[in-house]
């Protein structure tokens, strides 16, 4: 695709909120990102344009046969007033692992991400400066041909929405309750559990309404064959920390690869804390519970960074890990991860990008 990028700017400017009232993705900046495709032409018309709603076929296959993919990643305002992007290069490499998964064309991932430089730039004045905040970024990709045939559609639009997002943990980092799920499942191998796709997380509602309604924050998925095997906790990769080493599920095809999950196995052993990938059952995690040497649980992913597991119920059996408190690998890979992120630590892996 050779077309150039087109910018056209919103002649009004919509109010920004207040820092301590962001939340999660509930406001958005004053453009967007739009590309289109059709199939005799490949992706064309590149364009930054104002915010606005999109209108669609009824018929357009997103709708009925769930052929939508995205990312998620976040654009940092430093202390000297930079800004940066945290491993977007990665985030756009997976893009197309799921487009792929999908029957998705692939994208030209060098010219998005230098049109995700230009759309931050012009919004950037969006990015907000309070400790913990960031602004969240969501590329995302619809089928739009308007036809019920069952087969992969004909047209596509990608489109990259930026939503200015307040601190994960507002009162800082505190461990979560996760309750075991032993009924539904999220994805099997084979599947679509390895693509960033709508339905894996649509799948995983009622299973999160189950637990919200016992009291517990989110649910440990196990595996969809023998529902023994852990892969994932929420929306996030899982790690625990067993008699000295850490260990997360081996990426098997129903695992997502998640760019924290990566950055947090390189970081780990740059830190030279002995760390493995490989299958772990939920009866190997209560057994290393009942010998006392379960010492640390969390998940890894984009909104949280660090989400440290305080207790987790498996059979109506609550493990109660470290106290219930942040363990002391789990809070070092927070305050390093987030250091590098917002530049305040040095980067020695080269993951952060400058927007200039």
């Amino acid at each position: 695709m050779a077309d150039t990028l087109r910018i056209v700017l919103s002649d009004s400017k919509k109010e920004k909120p207040q820092a301590n009232a962001l939340g999660f993705g509930k406001y958005f900046t004053d453009h967007m990102f739009v590309m289109d495709y059709v199939i005799d032409k490949g992706w064309y018309d590149p364009r930054i344009i104002p915010f606005q709603n999109i209108s669609l076929h009824p018929a357009a296959k997103v709708f009925h046969y769930g052929q939508t993919i995205f990312e998620g990643l976040k654009a940092y305002r430093t202390s000297d007033n930079r800004t940066l992007l945290f491993r977007p290069r990665k985030n756009l490499e997976r893009l197309n692992l799921s487009n792929q998964r999908l029957c998705i064309p692939p994208v030209d991932e060098t010219m998005v991400l230098e049109a995700l430089k230009e759309l931050i730039k012009i919004d950037e004045e969006w990015i907000p400066a309070s400790e913990g905040t960031s602004l969240y970024i969501r590329p995302f990709v619809i089928a739009t041909e308007p036809d019920l045939g069952v087969s992969p559609s004909t047209q596509y639009k990608l489109m990259i929405i930026l939503s200015p997002v307040g601190a994960y943990y507002a009162e800082g980092v505190h461990p979560v309750k996760i309750y075991v799920e032993n009924q539904y499942v999220r994805a099997v191998r084979g599947g679509t559990g390895a693509a960033k796709t709508a339905g894996n997380y649509a799948s995983g509602l009622a299973a999160q309404e189950v637990a919200g309604g016992k009291g517990y924050a989110q649910v440990l998925w196990l595996d969809g064959v023998e529902n023994k095997y852990v892969e994932e906790v929420g929306s996030m990769n899982v790690f625990f920390k067993i008699n000295g080493e850490v260990v997360t599920p081996a990426l098997n095809g129903s695992i997502l690869n998640g760019v924290t999950r990566d950055s947090v196995i390189q970081l780990l052993k740059h830190l030279n804390v002995p760390v493995v990938e490989r299958s772990i059952s939920i009866d190997e995690v209560q057994s290393a519970y009942d010998n006392g040497v379960l010492e640390e649980a969390f998940g890894t992913g984009t909104a949280a960074v660090i989400s440290p597991i305080g207790e987790l119920n498996w059979r109506d059996r609550q493990m109660v890990i470290n106290d219930g408190r942040i363990g002391e690998v789990a809070q070092q890979l927070y305050d390093q991860l987030t250091g590098i992120q917002t530049g305040r630590l040095d980067d020695p892996f080269g993951w952060t990008v400058e927007v200039k």
